[in-house]
């Protein structure tokens, strides 16, 4: 599953890096919940929550459906 997931991140990274941001994936729990971290112009950016919700979770479900949801690390 992590190389899955892996996979769908670095076909979005591009776009997310060409706004100075990145995504780094921290975790998989056992009930398919994919944790990650926003890092770089991402940090504090208030589209941020958009970004996760509406594009990297979107993605990721969509890519690999038995992912329950996308959250960001704390």
């Amino acid at each position: 599953m992590k190389d899955r997931v892996e996979a769908v991140l670095d076909k979005i990274r591009p776009a997310i890096q060409a706004d100075g941001g990145d995504v780094e994936l921290v975790a998989i729990s056992d009930d398919n919940v994919v944790t990650v971290r926003l890092k770089g112009a991402c940090v504090g950016c208030p589209m941020s929550q958009m970004t996760l919700k509406g594009g990297i979770e979107r993605i990721i479900k969509h890519e690999i459906p038995e992912i329950v949801s996308v959250e960001a690390a704390m």
